[in-house]
């Protein structure tokens, strides 16, 4: 507690005592605005229109440490922060942020600036007097007054100070203060259900957050979730982001009616070029509008195919505004699916467009008014869309199935449904070739609505056996040549399918070229590992969860690499996999019993070092780590030895499984976990136990059978025969 304290005050924070409080008299609330309003600061977003861009926050630091919440700062947006004079500084470093409690720490270039006192929310009391200081729809620096109505106040599962006070736009991010001038919460949102209500951060839950930085320059965090501009050029203002693959729209454009655009590099099409398009899009309200682009001579002149209101449109854009629009063609049609993501395709023929909705010829139109230019995205109105699977060349149809296996597959689909075929045969079958299976699959589905949910379950098993069959394959490598990073990505995919490995892949090519010439990793492991450290934890801000940590996320390489946060095993991977790129030696992981580690040594003769992932690369002696990890302060032998890669994927799986075992019962939740961890290694006896209870629990008699039996059959001669016996009733349990 000494340290904590000793760590706030070095930071300029006013820490209040209960004896202060309760001496301290209540300021009117004139004197609060006049001595809190040289720490309250505007947050605005350049490049924004309007008041999206402006937020508040106040200063925590005389250094230039200001808070605000995340949702205030957004991704990938250029910050300044305005005083209460006027004066303006560029935001120069995010220091910390927290997605659970919606919080954001930034650093600006100043100095002997005006902390506000922290409080303490644990003392706050229903219909206790407070007051906010913020930027309600622009109005900068506006006090207000009111009382706290409940503490704490579930919302989301996360408790906060309910108020009955009202908060508008540009408040988020303000502080709330007692009536003595220290901070008790920040400013987050109105309520739903009347204009007086809101509610507020508690503020310990920003000191926590003080105490654990994880600082990213500004340079590095206009990299969050942008596109790749060597893929895309976004314009008409609107902001575009990516992430796992898919491409969000949100905001309006500046363009007429709110239109935004965004502009494909892969090529620019020819006068007579015959292409085609494609994209997978996926609206959030169905008022709004969002489809391809083609034949753009530039923002103004192109083509539009996207869904609107529910019906379908293909438009020819010759000017910035609806005057010059020319709508070809809008009709109604029942391939196309409200709500769900849709595949839209078009083709560019000399004089014709033809277009598809989700496989479906619905438009073949005469127009040759435009032709050449480039292709790309589109939207319109305010409400955001969802792009993926964007792409282009000169015949996108999928190529058609043979014949022979499109009656060999369709029969065993169609045993599967009847019940005459077992599970595990279809697959054997289907697994020849996946992805003409999926194909058909998908097409029954939609044919025969009654049985789409069976159909559903046999695809997604279908999916996860082609996933445990490509990561049984890279497992099964030598172990210097398993590319562990593939591997992890493999096992996010098995519950994501909609993750695009390749996409991640090349983010980590680019980190790996980033630091490919840097002289540091040429001079000794130690160096190199100093320099590791700088990047990923500094340079880049990745960091160990700090709220819930069980979440599922926290074991997907994807979202680590989206999130920079993760576990410390999927943050080991991403070291060492880095190390091993650079060809930086002796730099391995440590399974070390309750966390992983990684360790190195300055040569094949060196002392072992660690370093703790999960804390930013912080150094750790063995004995530290013992204590770290053990309450015996003792670390097994076996747990120094460099990880093998097929138990790092192993230990990744008992943790996902881990996320779905309930405590007294077994989860049918957890039966792909057990599938993959037997797939991946055959001698696990415990799953296998474990697989049988559950395929008991979820009804699957036979298959719970098969594994009771290979239990049986594989039973160690030095077990204990009360065992054997109970896995004989047990089996004979399942036959009647």
């Amino acid at each position: 507690m000494r340290t904590s304290c000793f760590f706030l005050l070095a930071f300029g924070l006013h820490l209040s005592s209960a004896e202060a409080e309760n001496k301290s008299a209540q300021k009117s609330v004139e004197t609060l605005a006049r001595e809190i309003k040289t720490s309250v600061v505007k947050v605005l977003q350049d490049g924004r229109e309007g008041l999206d861009g402006l937020g508040t926050g106040f200063v925590v630091s005389r250094d230039g440490l200001i808070a605000t919440n995340l949702h205030v700062i957004g991704e990938a947006r250029r910050l300044e922060v305005e005083m209460h004079d006027g004066k303006k500084y560029e935001v120069i470093e995010v220091t910390a942020t927290d997605n659970h409690w919606d919080l954001a720490l930034l650093r600006i270039k100043a100095q002997d600036l005006r902390p506000l006192a922290l409080g303490n929310n644990e003392t706050i009391t229903q219909g206790q007097s407070v007051v906010a200081m913020g930027n309600p729809e622009g109005l900068a620096f506006s006090i207000v007054d009111g009382v706290v109505s409940a503490y704490p106040d579930l919302v989301n599962e996360i408790p906060m100070i309910r108020l009955a006070m009202p908060i508008e736009r540009g408040n988020s991010g303000g502080p709330l203060l007692d009536r003595q001038g220290r901070v008790l919460g920040l400013l987050t949102m109105k309520s739903a259900v009347t204009e007086n209500l809101g509610f507020a951060m508690p503020v310990n839950e920003l000191k926590r957050l003080i105490l654990s930085p994880n600082p990213i320059p500004i340079e590095r965090w206009l990299t969050v979730g942008v596109l790749n501009p060597k893929q895309w050029r976004p314009t008409l203002g609107a902001r575009w982001t990516q992430r796992s693959g898919i491409i969000r729209s949100e905001s309006s454009g500046s363009g007429f009616g709110g239109r935004t655009l965004c502009f494909s590099k892969s090529k620019e099409t020819k006068q007579a070029e015959t292409y085609e398009v494609e994209v997978l899009v996926k609206l959030q309200d169905e008022s709004g509008a969002a489809g391809l682009l083609f034949c753009a001579k530039d923002e103004d002149h192109h083509y539009g195919f996207y869904p609107s209101n529910g019906k379908m449109r293909l438009t020819r854009f010759e000017g910035a505004d609806v005057y010059s629009w020319t709508v070809l063609s809008e009709f109604s049609t029942d391939a196309y699916r409200p709500d769900s993501w849709n595949h839209l395709r078009a083709r560019v023929e000399p004089t014709r467009i033809i277009a598809w909705v989700n496989g479906k010829q619905v438009l073949s139109h005469q127009d040759a008014a435009l032709r050449g230019g480039h292709v790309g995205l589109c939207r319109f109105r305010s409400p955001s869309a969802e792009f993926r699977g964007f792409r282009f060349g000169k015949d996108l149809q999928e190529p058609p199935i043979p014949e022979v296996l499109a009656n060999e597959m369709n029969q065993a689909i169609q045993g599967f449904i009847e019940g005459n075929h077992p599970p595990i045969q279809t697959l054997n079958q289907l697994l020849s070739e996946p992805a003409a299976a999926r194909r058909l699959l998908s097409q029954r589905r939609e044919r025969l609505e009654r049985q789409s949910s069976t159909l559903k379950k046999l695809e997604r098993d279908l999916h996860r056996h082609s996933v445990t069959q490509a990561l049984t394959a890279e497992l099964s490598k030598p172990e210097k040549d398993i590319d562990l990073m593939r591997a992890s990505l493999l096992l996010a995919q098995h519950d994501n399918p909609e993750i695009d490995i390749s996409y991640y892949l090349q983010e980590f090519e680019r980190m790996v070229n980033e630091l490919s010439k840097d002289p540091a990793l040429r001079k000794g492991t130690g160096q190199a590992v100093s320099r590791l450290n700088r990047y990923l934890f500094e340079d880049l801000g990745f960091h160990g969860s700090r709220h819930d940590y069980a979440n599922k996320s926290n074991s997907y390489m994807s979202a680590v690499l989206d999130d920079r946060e993760g576990l410390p095993i999927t943050l080991g991977i991403l070291y060492t996999e880095l190390a091993r790129r650079l060809s930086v030696s002796h730099v391995h992981g440590l399974p070390l019993p309750g966390r992983f580690m990684v360790g190195w040594k300055e040569g094949p003769e060196g002392e072992l070092q660690l370093i703790d992932v999960f804390n930013r690369g912080k150094a750790l002696t063995l004995t530290e780590a013992a204590m770290e990890v053990s309450e015996a302060g003792h670390i097994p032998e076996e747990a120094l030895q460099p990880a093998k890669k097929r138990d790092i994927i192993l230990r990744m799986l008992r943790n996902l499984m881990g996320t779905t075992m309930d405590e007294d019962e077994f989860s049918g939740s957890a039966l792909p976990y057990l599938d993959l961890t037997v797939a991946l290694n055959p001698e696990a006896h415990v799953e296998r136990l474990t697989r049988a209870q559950v395929r008991q629990r979820i009804g699957d008699k036979a298959a719970a059978r098969e594994d009771v039996q290979w239990l049986l059959e594989h039973f160690p001669t030095s077990g204990p025969e009360e065992f054997r016996v109970r896995l004989d009733e047990w089996l004979q349990s399942l036959r009647d």
